[in-house]
């Protein structure tokens, strides 16, 4: 085990113990509803956080050989953890995830299907062939920034900077030009001479624009085969005379017995699989 994660252990262990002795101080101190219980307590946590030595620095901040700053382990894992807070974002943002979902919702509706299949399931998939798409950006990030950090051949910043370049690369394999354009004379953002130089603020808002672009061009084509049912079937039931009857009633079934006969789940998850290079 490296010295990074034997750090990060004692200051997990070190905060985990301080809970433990405050709940059982506070659970004392109700039993017996007294001042001087709690006063004991507080004496006891003191003694033994003097007993444990002194504790690891709280933000300490120093200078490489290289010139650049490097930030305790403490200071990481609170970065750690506010960039967890935003994953959600980072996973719409920055994935195929938001062209997938939106795919399968229009399916569902173009299918007539109000709540079947769940958002559950709907969201469960999604994730999971958003995973499948992503791996080799995730298999780069982690050879590339996570194990050299963990080994602590690489910093904290140059590993958020190598993590970022495949997310760069990807994003911008699957970004229109005119979308690039559009925002960055949004920004006033000057000249790129590369697309490769194109600014991460920049790229992130073009990507997301471009998703929604192709998940939506997708959701047309799938909408017609199932238009055109609809259509067959009211014409069908107004020249029957039967106009009071819905006809969404009656296409339904029919709408998905041809979604399974033509293996519509595989040929949609294929496609969109295919849409990002594979």
């Amino acid at each position: 085990m490296t010295n990074r994660s034997l750090i990060i252990n004692a200051v997990l262990l070190r905060w985990l113990l301080l809970v433990l002795l405050l709940g059982a101080a506070a659970q004392t101190a109700i039993a017996q509803d007294q001042p001087s219980s709690i006063a004991s307590a507080a004496s006891s946590i003191g003694q033994i956080a003097s007993k444990a030595g002194p504790g690891i620095p709280a933000m300490t901040v120093t200078t490489n050989a290289a010139g650049g700053q490097d930030y305790t382990v403490t200071i990481q894992i609170l970065a750690l953890m506010t960039i967890l807070t935003l994953l959600p974002s980072f996973l719409m943002m920055m994935t195929s995830f938001t062209r997938i979902i939106i795919v399968f919702a229009i399916l569902r509706q173009a299918l007539g299907l109000q709540s079947t299949p769940s958002n559950q399931i709907i969201l469960g998939l999604s994730l999971f062939l958003t995973i499948f798409i992503m791996m080799p950006v995730f298999d780069q990030v982690n050879s590339t920034a996570i194990e050299p950090y963990m080994n602590e051949s690489l910093e904290f910043l140059p590993a958020i900077e190598a993590a970022s370049k495949p997310f760069h690369t990807f994003m911008l394999a699957q970004t229109r030009e005119s979308d690039l354009e559009l925002f960055m004379r949004i920004s006033h953002t000057a000249e790129i001479a590369t697309p490769e130089d194109t600014p991460f603020f920049v790229l992130a808002p073009a990507f997301l624009t471009s998703e929604l672009k192709t998940a939506f061009q997708i959701g047309f084509i799938l909408f017609i085969p199932f238009l055109v049912i609809d259509m067959v079937v009211a014409s069908v039931l107004m020249a029957m005379g039967m106009m009071m009857l819905s006809p969404i009633i009656i296409s339904l079934p029919f709408k998905i017995m041809i979604f399974v006969l033509a293996d519509g789940w595989a040929l949609i998850i294929g496609t969109l699989a295919a849409s990002y290079g594979y």
